[in-house]
């Protein structure tokens, strides 16, 4: 079983590992610009976009499958959930991952014990719970929480991006369900802090500093853990940097490849 990849433009290779319940068309202009600088493999992950579901729904898996398209040397850009496939990546293939570019990850995305940094797990369950009863009206919700800035206002034109997301969302079908259900026992199971200090490649982790899906304590926690990672912080932004804030994103990961500092 082989996943969907798209590649295009030259240069260094750079692997883009979308969220949860969305495919690699989500990059959108972004992706369009960064095939200028770089050779991008943008990957579809199991049971999203055009690849197909697996029966092993666990990170670890999930990461196997990536591992199994990856070019020989690359950047991985991992956003939400493909940023903790990113880790997994970076702790089993040093030797073919070059850098790490973490987008709005968290290495654990609900509380715990010694971890405050995320929601609370009956919160996810209900979450589970409404996706089985209402798929349309839970994911809207979703994507409207993946641009909201969490102050109420409107910035860089909030409603634009969501419009064109809400757009693209289907563009590639529904996704698996079993692979939604999957996907989001990950999000309620998945915990890396333990792992963080082995991820030895040099990190960029852009946050927004009003994410409401995983806080932007969780960015700076892992800049305290990572042994060679720059921290990036954009104001008035939400979940999804590379849309509400495409320059800054891409000026963000054009300069991880050339080692500048990030100001």
């Amino acid at each position: 079983m082989r996943l969907h990849v798209e590649s295009r433009g030259t240069g260094p290779d750079l692997v883009l590992l979308h969220g949860w319940a969305m495919h690699s068309g989500i990059w959108g202009e972004a992706g369009e610009r960064l095939a200028r600088h770089f050779r991008l493999h943008l990957v579809d992950l199991p049971g999203h976009g055009y690849s197909p579901a697996c029966e092993d729904g666990t990170l670890l898996h999930m990461a196997e499958m990536v591992a199994g398209v990856l070019p020989e040397t690359s950047i991985i850009c991992g956003w939400s959930l493909g940023g903790q496939v990113a880790i997994e990546l970076a702790l089993r293939e040093p030797a073919r991952v070059r850098k790490l570019a973490l987008i709005s990850t968290t290495p654990c995305f609900v509380k715990r014990e010694g971890w405050q940094s995320g929601a609370e797990a009956a919160t996810l369950q209900l979450f589970m719970a409404n996706l089985k009863k209402n798929y349309e009206a839970t994911m809207s919700r979703f994507l409207t929480l993946q641009v909201w800035d969490g102050d109420g206002r409107s910035h860089n034109d909030n409603a634009a991006v969501l419009a064109w997301l809400r757009d693209n969302f289907f563009r590639r079908g529904i996704p698996d369900e079993a692979a939604l259900q999957a996907g989001l026992q990950i999000l309620l199971t998945s915990d890396l802090r333990g792992k963080l200090s082995g991820v030895t490649q040099p990190t960029l982790l852009l946050h927004g500093d009003n994410d409401i899906i995983t806080p932007p304590e969780a960015a700076r926690w892992m800049h305290l853990q990572l042994p060679h990672s720059q921290l990036m912080m954009l104001p008035h932004c939400g979940h999804a940097p590379f849309l509400s804030h495409p320059h800054e994103f891409i000026s963000a990961v054009t300069r991880l490849l050339s080692q500048d500092p990030i100001k």
